[in-house]
């Protein structure tokens, strides 16, 4: 929790030092217009990325199958927008590392694998679902065994 406190206090001083470097470099009105352009650019990719990723996963599920693939690239090019609407060089330059294919694929990839290490943990404190035996310390159900009979009169 600490260092997002400190990133959060940090990035913005950051922010700042790079556009003053950059505005130093090419000019303060070019560097703002660049900074402009990267919000205006953020926010035509979450137009799309929006529209785009909903038909996918409409396409996926029509097709009878899960579209979590298709919602995590949907949500790398939504976290892609927003750090490029946010004034700055060095969100906008994040920003655009996150809108490349590449970068999303492999970021997929490496989700995915901890998802699955992570499943393998879980898996291995759990008790074997397929198991007919309670575990140890389970509720016995309250089960009376018996012969009957029924007698009409």
């Amino acid at each position: 929790m600490r260092v997002f406190l400190l990133l959060f206090l940090l990035f913005p001083v950051l922010e700042l030092f790079v556009f003053v470097k950059v505005s130093a470099a090419i000019g303060f009105f070019p560097a703002l217009l660049l900074i402009i352009a990267g919000s205006a650019l953020g926010v035509l990719v979450l137009r799309v990325a929006g529209l785009a990723t909903a038909l996918r996963a409409r396409e996926s599920l029509q097709r009878g199958e899960l579209p979590a693939e298709d919602m995590f690239h949907g949500l790398m090019l939504a976290v892609g927008g927003v750090l490029l609407l946010i004034p700055g060089f060095i969100g906008d330059v994040l920003g655009l590392i996150f809108l490349l294919p590449f970068s999303r694929k492999l970021a997929a990839r490496k989700m995915r694998q901890r998802a699955e290490a992570q499943a393998m943990r879980q898996r291995a404190f759990q008790d074997d679902p397929f198991d007919a035996r309670p575990a140890q310390g389970a509720q016995q159900p309250n089960v009376i065994e018996g012969e009957y009979q029924r007698r009409d009169k």
